[in-house]
């Protein structure tokens, strides 16, 4: 019997920092008899230098050696059309390969024979599989840097100040979605002195956002009074008469607040609309909005664009943050690789990765199509 080979792939995509696998989960994986590949400089991004790598019993190999080589390859975002060609019959690519939104590459991955595994599918209410939930992880490190990004570009105090020259009145935040991304984005914010209000369409959400220190906004959503949660631990998305009647009783709301988070997002589908041009134009000059959501397919405020930031001719300044995680490379590449570790333990027995379809788990991340 051979012994499973793992590679770990550069990341291509523009702007992504982060990397599959860190030294530390390296060593992890070396102690449970694996042999690693790294991608020459797949670290560097992160600042995790190839001899890091090599220091903990990796291989560093150029990227053809790498496909050749390895059994299983890890990756974080999906990979581009060209280099998904590398990939041949018999491997399996894990990673977070969002097969709602890429379902023709998932499709020709697996007509070719390539197995795919998407983290991205897990549902957050198996709780024994909430140690390799990818999507927590680094909503965590979004959520965070998400209240960060939003300090740093507002013109004022976060905290209220007691000063010589007098008091300064503490920054009025509100956090829209109580997900992961909005609990962390409350807690840092509250971290930092604001006086922070939350909104999610879930109503179970109001026990967390008040366990952190900061008031849940009492409107009444979705309008119809059904429950606001979907499957697999995410909010549900919304009729557009529900989203309609949200943002209008939210208004008034975003209209007092100094910084607005929004972080509602729904797996593989176009962000609801929470913030309106209409609404921001009714804030006042120097406030911040931090859209979480915004990519590609839209965001949760109007006119926002993934990693754009824009002052708007009333003083408000409007910022795209759809890449977060990978502003924090370090810490999130860390935190994924944490996740992969635990998730090849799961899938790994006797030195082979077996993909059973009757595990729980194993099927929900075969989802995106891998026979």
């Amino acid at each position: 019997m051979g012994t499973l080979t793992i590679g770990a792939v550069r990341e291509r995509a523009p702007g992504e920092r982060r990397v599959a696998l860190v030294p530390e989960a390296v060593t992890l994986l070396r102690r449970a008899g694996l042999d690693v590949l790294i991608e020459t400089g797949a670290g560097s991004g992160a600042w995790f230098t190839d001899a890091e790598y090599t220091d903990v019993g990796a291989t560093v190999v150029p990227q053809e050696e790498l496909y050749a080589r390895a059994d299983a390859v890890l990756c974080v975002g999906p990979p581009d059309a060209e280099t998904a060609q590398s990939l041949r019959a018999g491997q399996t690519l894990i990673g977070l390969l969002e097969p709602l939104r890429h379902p023709t590459l998932v499709a020709e991955l697996t007509e070719r024979g390539v197995r795919t595994v998407s983290l991205d599918l897990l549902p957050r209410t198996l709780s024994r599989a909430q140690s390799m939930d990818a999507l927590t992880s680094q909503a965590s490190v979004a959520g965070y840097k998400a209240a960060l990004v939003a300090a740093d570009s507002y013109d004022r105090f976060f905290p209220m100040l007691t000063t010589a020259a007098g008091t300064m009145r503490p920054a009025q935040v509100l956090v829209l979605g109580a997900g992961v991304a909005g609990l962390q984005a409350i807690a840092t914010a509250r971290r930092l002195g604001a006086v922070v209000s939350a909104y999610d369409v879930r109503p179970a959400s109001r026990g967390e956002v008040e366990s952190l220190g900061a008031r849940f906004l009492d409107i009444q959503s979705p309008p119809n009074g059904e429950p606001g949660a979907g499957q697999g631990g995410y909010a549900r998305e919304l009729t557009e008469a529900e989203q309609r009647a949200q943002r209008e009783a939210l208004d008034a709301h975003i209209a007092r607040s100094d910084i607005v988070i929004t972080t509602a997002q729904v797996p593989g589908r176009k962000p609801p609309l929470l913030v309106t041009g209409a609404a921001v134009e009714q804030m006042k000059p120097g406030s911040v909005v931090v859209d979480l959501a915004a990519s590609d397919l839209g965001g949760n405020v109007e006119g926002s664009e993934p990693d754009k930031t824009v002052v708007l001719d009333n003083g408000v300044t409007v910022i795209g943050a759809g890449r977060l995680p990978s502003a924090m490379a370090t810490a999130a590449s860390t935190a994924y690789a944490r996740n992969l570790v635990v998730l090849l333990r799961h899938l790994v027995r006797d030195g082979e990765l077996v993909l059973d379809p009757a595990d729980e788990i194993t099927a929900a991340l075969m989802g995106g199509g891998t026979s």
